[in-house]
């Protein structure tokens, strides 16, 4: 399947709108049938359709002044899945936080995916957070667990890119950073802000 409907389909979910319906955009299909209830089929029906039609299609713009935007990993094994509703559990559950930490999250699959409002500050970055947005993609680590790693797929780098530029857009002042720069920690586990330093 290819043409227009998969552009548009692509650029809901947030993944690089070739046209072509492809391996990339049937697992993206599934995890937002599998997220909203349906039957995880990868076929783009009725009802698929429906919940595809309620989702932006463009990033909303915060009511706050964002300087940074901030790239995180979320340190999970490579290759292994997350969703931001996990994420949301371990950070409400283990850290008492209100919601989710980070305002968007590139999954596996290069499927960007809304985190916490972006117009309420993220809790991602110490002394960063009022005026960023955080973005997180799933890895970061190697398969035993510990071992910092550049674990992004072919998918989440293009993601990456594709939704930096969009937050350049909307927030054209803005710098961005890896959440390396302001902590001891390896994450996002490769050097963003050189990465990124021409977005």
């Amino acid at each position: 399947m290819r043409g227009d409907d998969v552009k548009r389909l692509q650029e809901k979910l947030h993944l690089y709108p070739d046209g072509i319906f492809g391996r990339l955009t049937e697992e993206a299909v599934k995890q937002l049938q599998l997220d909203n209830g349906l039957t995880p089929d990868g076929i783009v029906g009725e009802k698929t359709w429906a919940v595809i039609d309620k989702l932006p299609s463009d990033l909303k713009k915060s009511k706050r002044t964002i300087n940074e935007i901030i790239v995180h990993c979320t340190a999970s094994r490579e290759g292994q899945p997350m969703t931001v509703d996990a994420i949301r559990r371990m950070h409400i559950k283990e850290r008492g936080w209100s919601d989710i930490g980070y305002h968007y999250v590139v999954y596996l699959d290069g499927s960007v995916h809304e985190g916490r409002n972006v117009n309420i500050s993220g809790a991602h970055c110490k002394y960063h957070n009022q005026h960023s947005i955080g973005v997180v993609y799933v890895g970061g680590v190697m398969k035993d667990g510990k071992t910092p790693k550049d674990t992004r797929t072919p998918a989440q780098k293009a993601a990456l890119v594709d939704l930096l530029k969009k937050l350049k857009k909307l927030y054209p002042k803005a710098t961005i950073h890896g959440h390396r720069e302001y902590a001891n920690k390896a994450c996002p586990c490769f050097d963003a802000k050189t990465e990124y330093k021409d977005l």
